[in-house]
C-alpha cells in the first residue's frame, strides 16, 4: 500500500492513526480505512490524558524521521485517534523516509 502524504510546501502532512496504552512505541506501517483513505499506523505507551500520548506521538515520529521534535505537530484531531500530522522541512527527504516506515 503506498504512503498517503500530501506536500504542504513547507513540508509533508498526513493521516496517523494512533493506539494510546499500546504496550510499546512503534510506528507500524501503512494502512487503508474503509473509506479508502491511508492512514500510518502507530501506538505508544503513554495514556491519552493531558496530551501526553500526543506528546509521545510526536516524539516517536521525530524519532522515526529523524527529524527535531520541534517540526513535528499535531495539525487536526487532537483528542481523536485519526490525527493529521504536519512534519516541516524538506519534502522530498520527508516523503523518502515516510516510505520506509514500517517496512
Amino acid at each position: 500500500m503506498p504512503p498517503a502524504y500530501r506536500s504542504t510546501g513547507q513540508g509533508i502532512s498526513f493521516q496517523v492513526r494512533l493506539t494510546p496504552k499500546g504496550g510499546r512505541d512503534a510506528v507500524e506501517g501503512w494502512a487503508q480505512s474503509a473509506d479508502g483513505s491511508s492512514h500510518l499506523k502507530a501506538r505508544v505507551r503513554a495514556v491519552p490524558e493531558d496530551g501526553k500520548a500526543n506528546a509521545a506521538l510526536i516524539a516517536l515520529l521525530a524519532a522515526s524521521l529523524d527529524v527535531p521534535k520541534s517540526t513535528v505537530r499535531i495539525a487536526s484531531g487532537a483528542t481523536a485517534r485519526l490525527k493529521r500530522v504536519e512534519i516541516a522541512g524538506d519534502g522530498r527527504l520527508l516523503a523518502a523516509r515516510l516510505e520506509g516506515l514500517g517496512k
